[in-house]
């Protein structure tokens, strides 16, 4: 992999983590919405279905 397609991933990984730790809080601060766990995982599939794409055309 080049070193562009690394760094794509690592930021696509790191926006991620953001979305999802900002989803469980926001569930944890409103616990009307749903159970915190089950957001933060909905959304860490989204991010692995996200960047597991990118990891398979960068690989060689």
């Amino acid at each position: 992999m080049s070193t562009f397609v690394l760094l794509v991933v690592l930021l696509l990984f790191l926006v991620g983590l953001l979305v999802v730790g900002g989803r469980a809080y926001a569930v944890y601060r409103r616990l009307v919405l749903t159970q915190p766990l089950m957001v933060a995982m909905a959304a860490a599939t989204v991010l692995v279905a996200m960047v597991t794409p990118v990891v398979a055309v960068g690989a060689p």
